[in-house]
């Protein structure tokens, strides 16, 4: 399967995650919901990662992966932990859109930081997903 199927499953996941959250952080804390979340994750990756015996490159990692891998790991406690609060507080509908303006923010960075093209339609696709986000939240 190419990038464009995983990418489909994963969009299918995310929306199944926002779902699922706010259903089960009802009553309790955002913060202990996440947790909860993040230990199901890890025994799970973990979990296929060594059934598919695919762990025993860990010590091959160079230190920059790993400085760069940590740092993506904060980025997402910290995304997971902000998503959550927001689901708590408000509309799933309204959350999830907001929370896809993270695609915008990934066109401009790949752009300024990895050198990716910045095309006439990556503008325009992003600014209607900016736009779209905006009309979602406020509806």
């Amino acid at each position: 399967m190419g990038w464009l199927g995983w990418a489909l499953l994963s969009a299918v996941f995310a929306a199944a995650t926002a779902i699922l959250a706010k259903i089960g952080i009802q009553g309790i804390d955002s913060n202990l919901a996440t947790a909860i979340r993040t230990s199901v994750i890890l025994v799970f990756t973990w979990a296929i990662a060594i059934g598919m015996n695919q762990h025993h490159g860990i010590g091959e990692i160079s230190r920059r992966s790993w400085i760069f891998l940590v740092l993506s790991g904060i980025a997402t406690g910290l995304s997971w932990l902000c998503y959550f609060r927001a689901l708590q507080l408000g509309p799933a509908s309204s959350v999830a859109p907001i929370d896809k303006l993270s695609v915008v923010i990934v066109i401009i960075a790949a752009w300024l930081v990895l050198g990716e093209s910045m095309t006439p339609l990556k503008v325009l696709g992003g600014g209607l997903i900016a736009a779209g986000a905006v009309v979602l939240a406020l509806a």
